[in-house]
C-alpha cells in the first residue's frame, strides 16, 4: 500500500506491506515556511504539497525497494482538512491509481491517527481507550476494532492543539506554537501562576480549552515583562491542560472498564502529558500505548496503514480504474462517526 497524506501543512508518503510492516516513509514539514505568518497560510500549503509529493514519492518507493507498478493499491488522505491540499493528496493518488489500473483508498485522516500505535513493535490489541488530541480535534473514543469507534466526549471548543498554538503566540513565540511552548514551560516554576481546570469537575467527558485560553489573556495583562514570568505561564498552562485531559482519560477508562489507553495525535508528543498519563495509568492498572514520535504528528505511515487495514477487511476501496467519473473527491468536514465499519 503507498499512502498520501497531505491534510494541512505535512506532505508524507509511506509504504505499508501487511506481511513485513513498514517499509519505508518520508516526511517533509511546511513548518519553516509557515513561521514567517505565524500559522498555516492554506495557499501556500496547497502549492507546497505540489513540490514535495512526487519528489517524496520517489524516494520512498526507492528506500522499500518496491516498483511503482508493483503496488497493489494507493492510499490518500480524503478529510478533515485543507480543502486545496487535501485535493492536492487526492488527485496525486487518484491520477497515480487510475495509470496503474489499481484500487484507490480514501482514509479518514483521524482514523490514521487512530489506528497509528499499530505502527509500533509492541501495538495494542482491540478494544482501547483512545485519547485523540490531533490539531483541531481532542476527542475520547472507545475503539473496538477497525471503524468500530464510539465517541466518548470531546471539546466543546478550542482543541488542545489549538489552545496551545494560540497561547503560544499570546507568548510571543514562534509557529509552530506547541513545541516551543513546552520548551519554554521546562524553564517554569510550578505554581507560580494559577489558571482554572475547565469542566474537569463536569461530570461528563467533554473538555473546553477557550476559556483557559482567555485566562492565559488575563493573566498576561499583570504579568511581568519577564523571560521567567512568562516561563512560569507557560508551565502553568501546560499543567492545566494535562490535568484536563488526564482526569478526563482516567474518568473515561473507569466509564467503560478499558485495559488500554492509546494516546495519539500531535500533542501526544508533549513531554509533560506523557508523563502525567504514565503515572495516572500505571495508578490505574492501565497499559498506556503512544505512537513513536515520529507518528505523532500528520504522516503518510498512518495513512498507509489505514488503507492496507481497510483492502484487508474488505471495506473502502475505489476501483476509479474502472470508473468512468474520476472526480477528485474531498472532505474537509467529515465526521468520525460517518465512517462506516468494515464488513
Amino acid at each position: 500500500m503507498l499512502g498520501v497524506e497531505t491534510s494541512c501543512d505535512e506532505t508524507g508518503v509511506a509504504v505499508y506491506d501487511t506481511d513485513r510492516g513498514l517499509l519505508a516513509h518520508a516526511l517533509h514539514t511546511q513548518a519553516a515556511m509557515h513561521a514567517e505568518y505565524g500559522g498555516v497560510v492554506p495557499e501556500l500549503a496547497s502549492r507546497d504539497h505540489i513540490r514535495r509529493v512526487v519528489p517524496l514519492t520517489r524516494r520512498v518507493l526507492a528506500e522499500a525497494g518496491v516498483a511503482l507498478d508493483t503496488v497493489d493499491a494507493v492510499a490518500y488522505t480524503r478529510g478533515p482538512g485543507l480543502a486545496g491540499a487535501l485535493l492536492v493528496g487526492a488527485a496525486f493518488a487518484g491520477g497515480l491509481a487510475l495509470a496503474l489500473g489499481k484500487p484507490l483508498v480514501p482514509v479518514h485522516h483521524l482514523e490514521g491517527h487512530l489506528l497509528s500505535p499499530l505502527l509500533c513493535a509492541e501495538p495494542p490489541a482491540f478494544p482501547f481507550l483512545a485519547l485523540l488530541v490531533s490539531g483541531g480535534h481532542s476527542q475520547l473514543m472507545y475503539v473496538r476494532g477497525l471503524g468500530r469507534y464510539e465517541l466518548l466526549g470531546e471539546s466543546l471548543d478550542d482543541a488542545a492543539g489549538e489552545a496551545f498554538d494560540k497561547t503560544a503566540k499570546m507568548l510571543g513565540l514562534d509557529y509552530p506554537g506547541g513545541p516551543a511552548l513546552q520548551r519554554l514551560a521546562e524553564q517554569g516554576r510550578p505554581g507560580c501562576v494559577r489558571l482554572p481546570r475547565p469542566m474537569i469537575d463536569s461530570g461528563d467527558l467533554d473538555m473546553s480549552f477557550s476559556g483557559l485560553k482567555t485566562a492565559v489573556v488575563t493573566a498576561l495583562t499583570g504579568l511581568p515583562q519577564s523571560l521567567q514570568a512568562r516561563a512560569d505561564l507557560a508551565c502553568e498552562f501546560q499543567a492545566a491542560v494535562a490535568d484536563v485531559l488526564v482526569a478526563k482519560s482516567m474518568a473515561a477508562a473507569e466509564r467503560c472498564g478499558a485495559q488500554r489507553l492509546v494516546v495519539a495525535g500531535g500533542v501526544g508528543a508533549n513531554r509533560h502529558l506523557r508523563e502525567r498519563l504514565g503515572a495516572a495509568a500505571e495508578r490505574a492498572g492501565i497499559g498506556l500505548y503512544f505512537p513513536d514520535l515520529q507518528f505523532c504528528t500528520d504522516n503518510g505511515a498512518m495513512i498507509a496503514l489505514a488503507g492496507a487495514l481497510r483492502v484487508l477487511h474488505g471495506r473502502g476501496v475505489e476501483p476509479w480504474h474502472e470508473a468512468e467519473d474520476v472526480a477528485v473527491r474531498v472532505l474537509p468536514r467529515w465526521p468520525l462517526s460517518d465512517l462506516a465499519p468494515p464488513r
